[in-house]
């Protein structure tokens, strides 16, 4: 084995380690440029040696590429995260970074509607209006809606559409175009907890609303 070949497990365990030793102190988009810089390291060396090129060169080449594709969750998508935990805090209203690196906000029925309604509350509303504020037009929008699995399908599958079109409504009423929203109900069908317990059931009653930039599309 040649010293170069003998140096591509070196890089890319260092490479690994300088990604994963910077994270704790990151914010997301920061993370996001380590994490990929790393890998677009360790993938340049070893693309490198089984090329006959050196393989410190080539992981500093796949660094720079990695660190482009890895920081996908742009500034502007960290700031809305931000202003969205800002805006929800104490509502019960969840807000996170998806592995789609999408923005998603979680809605439990009891903090945006009545039950069996599909009429917004008014403590949903400025939530919406954070979400709806400094959109890019070009920005994406999913929302789907959700029930538990008490009633039939009869009853659920259109009570889970009718409240995410209130929140495409309601966004529209903000700037956001509707052309913009993707729409859906799923009713019953995709549980995240026990339907048999009525602490399950609350889980299950949500709405969620997605952005994503376009790239991403």
């Amino acid at each position: 084995m040649t010293l170069q070949a003998r140096s591509v497990p070196a890089v890319i365990l260092l490479s690994g380690a300088l990604a994963l030793s910077g994270c704790a102190n990151m914010g997301e988009q920061e993370r996001g440029t380590a994490v990929g810089a790393g890998i677009g390291a360790a993938a340049g060396a070893v693309l490198g040696s089984a090329t006959g090129n050196k393989a410190g060169s080539s992981a500093v080449v796949g660094a720079a590429i990695g660190a482009v594709a890895g920081n996908l969750w742009s500034k502007r998508m960290e700031d809305k995260r931000k202003a969205m935990e800002q805006a929800t805090a104490g509502t019960g209203i969840d807000v996170s970074r998806t592995q789609q690196n999408e923005l998603k906000v979680s809605v439990p029925s009891d903090a945006g509607f009545e039950t069996g309604s599909a009429q917004i509350e008014g403590r949903l509303k400025p939530v919406l209006d954070q979400f709806a504020q400094g959109l890019d037009p070009k920005m994406r929008v999913r929302v789907i809606g959700h029930t538990d699995s008490t009633g039939s399908d009869a009853i659920n599958n259109p009570l889970s559409l009718d409240r995410a079109e209130a929140v495409r409504d309601y966004l529209a009423g903000r700037g956001v175009s509707s052309s913009r929203v993707d729409v859906s109900g799923r009713g019953s069908h995709e549980p995240v907890a026990d339907n048999g317990t009525a602490g399950g059931r609350a889980q299950n009653r949500r709405v969620e609303i997605f952005l994503r930039e376009p790239e991403q599309s």
